[in-house]
């Protein structure tokens, strides 16, 4: 078994008892008799109509890295609430909500899927529509294969607790940026908004497009591609464009904005430097090399400020 470090780290969060974070146990995944958690966090007002970031990672057990960005974040977060008293009252008005790992069987195990074998970004219940990739875009063929996306009708434990969670922490919001982190597709750093099921406009294609402005504006040189995930590839059972669904037909009298997207991490870029990456089962997904490694925990921190300052002054540019 792979040491857990992504476990420690977050206990010892936990530890520290900060006043406005709230930890909760959301369910356990067992692997070979022993418990692992998954941890959803709160941080700041408990009022669940303000302005919301979701931070999620880990939701296939490879791509440790974004757990790992996501944990960094929250240190960091958490040692200027020390000394910030603006930061610290800031957060009366607004929210963090997070699920650093949703999939710890995976990430124990060394796999990309859950427990039972399924990709759980393939899981939710949407069918996909145009150019579909044999495989890739998802299937139920065999749980031995990659990709599989669990029997019709049937969402997997971590499915349901990310559905939960956002529903209970962040569908009251008057305003929500969910960002998920994930790693092992392309060359270039990218952030992606939905749909994945298809090529039609996404009905916040106008906010999407002023958030993006927004950051070209503040951080004119960010390494970020943003676009839709479908201009990629698409597939069934996307979570994103499920919850989204979800939080329109749960929204509709009160016009509150849900906005999911996807920081997708070009790890490729990161085999091209060493190629010795692609002969270890964590190199496609994850950064081998030390000072590459520390470069990739840094360069997106700012994103995540970012994100959380957008959320909070969402007036400005909305």
């Amino acid at each position: 078994m792979f040491k857990f470090n992504e476990i420690e780290d977050l206990l010892q969060i936990k530890n520290l008892n900060h006043p406005l974070v709230h930890f909760e146990t959301l369910e356990e995944i067992s692997i070979k008799g022993k418990a692992y958690p998954i941890h959803g966090i709160t941080i700041g007002s408990k009022d669940k109509t303000l302005p919301t970031l979701g931070l999620i990672g880990g939701v296939h057990g490879l791509e440790r890295i974004g757990s790992q960005i996501i944990i960094s974040f929250l240190q960091s977060l958490l040692n200027q609430l020390n000394w910030d008293k603006v930061l610290y009252e800031n957060f009366s008005n607004y929210r963090i909500v997070c699920i650093p790992i949703l999939n710890p069987g995976g990430m124990v195990s060394l796999s990309r899927c859950n427990p039972n074998n399924v990709d759980l970004m393939r899981n939710a219940p949407v069918e996909a529509s145009g150019k579909i990739l044999p495989l890739l875009s998802g299937h139920r063929i065999s749980p031995h294969l990659p990709w599989y996306r669990g029997s019709d009708g049937v969402l997997e434990k971590e499915t349901k607790v990310l559905i939960t969670f956002l529903q209970d922490e962040v569908f009251s919001s008057k305003v929500s940026i969910v960002l998920d982190v994930h790693s092992g597709f392309g060359l270039k750093d990218q952030i992606w908004y939905p749909f994945a099921k298809s090529q039609e406009r996404f009905p916040l294609l106008d906010e999407v497009l002023r958030l993006k402005d927004l950051l070209d504006r503040s951080y004119p040189h960010h390494i970020y591609k943003i676009e839709p995930q479908s201009k990629n590839y698409m597939t069934h059972g996307d979570l994103w464009d499920y919850l989204f669904e979800l939080h329109a037909k749960s929204n509709v009298k009160n016009n509150s904005i849900f906005l999911p997207l996807t920081l997708e991490l070009g790890s490729w870029s990161w085999i091209k430097k060493n190629p010795l990456q692609f002969f270890s089962k964590l190199g496609l997904f994850h950064p081998l090399k030390k000072h590459r490694h520390s470069r990739i925990m840094r360069r997106h921190l700012n994103l995540l400020d970012f994100l959380m300052r957008a959320t909070r002054n969402h007036e400005s540019w909305l």
